[in-house]
């Protein structure tokens, strides 16, 4: 019996234009094919992967994402470069999860590829908002800004400052910052030589609740790979320039598209929590009462008891 035909295409990842970016061939099969015949595919396109999606139709798999659920779309996805099949690539990824949203294959906002590296998940966000430049400066205080981005996983501006000094020296209009998109700002700049750090930064989220994060390990998940491109290496020592200031050593570990982070930790305060059960109904007056507990350390507990 004849083989069904192949639709593929060719998808510039990490880009908005033609002809930029990494480009990856995508590959639909509605059957399964020989690993002969994908390899000679792969060497056939020659660049530097070609991917194959298949739908995923066994129910009885084990495999199984974080959440233990299979509400979303999934697919089997392979990527093979002109000589050999690899475990992980990420622009041909991205090159997958686009042909798949602009197709009529799936009407869904998240799909799961299912991969020699275990499950991967696809989500198509909206487009962000762009923050305006001078918005953004008066927001940092006057601060003069020399790059502005956008993280991809937790919604937040990423801005280069002139340098480490510049960050720390930032008077931050929290008002101001409210009103700019996203979750948060974090602010960077490059360290001064000699002072044993190779970046500082600073992470401004009072949408969040907090004014200032003291030292936040997730921006660094963002920091990381951008210093990684100016100074090419994977290995950091960052200074997070909070009034209360913390250290962060860090590595970047581009293969397997994971960060490391190592800190030290210190015990400041240590007790115990009561919890104090009461039946409210016994009681028949309002009044306040406070009484102490002697345990490992003396504790004062007021409680305030409502007539009901």
């Amino acid at each position: 019996m004849a083989k069904k035909p192949v639709k593929y295409c060719v998808v510039d990842a990490f880009t908005d234009l033609p002809f930029k970016g990494n480009p990856a061939a995508v590959c639909w099969l509605e059957e399964e094919r020989d690993e002969e015949w994908l390899q000679a595919v792969a060497r056939e396109f020659n660049i530097s992967e070609t991917c194959y999606l298949t739908r995923f139709t066994d129910p009885e798999s084990d495999i199984q994402d974080s959440s233990n659920t299979t509400a979303n779309p999934r697919f089997r996805l392979r990527w093979f470069t002109p000589v050999a099949e690899v475990k992980l690539c990420g622009h041909a990824t991205l090159a997958a999860a686009h042909f798949l949203f602009s197709s009529s294959l799936v009407d869904a906002n998240i799909i799961e590829f299912l991969t020699l590296s275990g499950v991967l998940t696809a989500k198509r966000v909206p487009e962000a908002p762009k923050a305006d430049p001078l918005n953004l400066q008066n927001a940092l205080g006057g601060a003069s800004v020399m790059e502005i981005k956008k993280t991809t996983t937790s919604d937040d501006l990423f801005v280069v400052l002139s340098s480490g000094k510049a960050v720390a020296d930032v008077q931050p209009q929290f008002d101001e910052i409210k009103k700019c998109p996203g979750r948060g700002i974090i602010v960077t700049g490059l360290a001064l030589p000699g002072s044993g750090f190779d970046f500082i930064s600073r992470f401004f989220c009072p949408n969040l609740g907090v004014n200032e994060d003291p030292v936040c390990g997730s921006a660094h998940c963002a920091l990381a790979p951008y210093w990684c491109q100016k100074l090419g290496k994977c290995d950091f020592v960052a200074f997070q320039a909070s009034p209360r200031g913390g250290i962060l050593n860090l590595h970047l570990d581009e293969k397997n598209q994971r960060l490391l982070l190592r800190g030290k930790a210190i015990t400041v305060m240590e007790d115990i929590i009561l919890e104090l059960l009461f039946e409210l109904l016994q009681f028949k007056f309002a009044d306040f009462v406070s009484f102490s507990v002697s345990a490992k350390y003396f504790i004062t507990v007021q409680c305030a008891f409502i007539l009901l």
